[in-house]
């Protein structure tokens, strides 16, 4: 269960809330310096002064733990990012290529929502609805940043904005497994690409067209 303390919330729930967040924000930097397969409960249990069941105790498992995870990456991530800029729209490419930078550096982070994202395809899954709501977000994000450019005229109106965002992210996804098993994959080169193939340029700066297909 995804939980965020109240405000003013004191006691024992507002330590083990506050605990919550120094294991996912230590697992986040373990990860960075790691890689995926360096974050075991063990390490991550080490790195918070926990003994393994203490850490789960947290969670209830080890998926949970790792879908928890993703989660406060994704709200970090969030919240460097405010969709109301009215500029918002026309860097979206830009920011997605800052993604692929920060994936490519980080390999561990990839891993881990790859990992999460492939494991949760079973309905059951503790993180089945997180994952589908996740990629309903994301493509949502695109959907409106591509009608907002319509309606001002900077992209063409026969553009299917569902169709370019389910793209977008599909593509996203597929170059990222494709780079784990081959990094000379240039997975920049490649979405500016299929930015261009797509038709959606003004959702980009001139400079995000800098890398070349490899």
């Amino acid at each position: 269960m995804f939980m965020g303390a109240a405000r003013g919330e004191r006691g024992p729930y507002a330590k083990g809330i506050a605990k919550r967040a120094e294991i996912l924000d230590a697992a986040l930097e373990v990860i960075v310096r790691e890689g995926y397969s360096g974050a075991t409960v063990k390490r991550l249990a080490d790195a918070v002064g926990l003994s393994q069941n203490g850490l789960l105790r947290y969670f209830g498992s080890k998926d949970a733990l790792f879908a928890e995870i993703l989660r406060r990456r994704d709200e970090l991530a969030n919240d460097e990012v405010d969709i109301t800029d009215p500029d918002f729209a026309e860097t979206l490419v830009d920011r997605l290529l800052q993604a692929v930078d920060e994936q490519v550096a980080s390999p561990g982070m990839a891993q881990l929502s790859l990992r999460v994202t492939g494991e949760a395809t079973e309905p059951d899954h503790l993180a089945h609805d997180f994952i589908r709501e996740r990629y309903a977000s994301i493509r949502k994000v695109v959907e409106d940043a591509i009608l907002a450019l319509q309606q001002t005229g900077r992209m063409d109106a026969d553009i299917d904005p569902a169709a370019v965002a389910a793209l977008v992210y599909a593509s996203w996804d597929g170059l990222q497994i494709q780079w784990m098993y081959d990094d000379t994959i240039d997975v920049r080169a490649r979405m500016t690409y299929l930015v261009r193939a797509l038709g959606i340029e003004a959702m980009a700066s001139r400079a995000a067209f800098d890398s070349k297909v490899s």
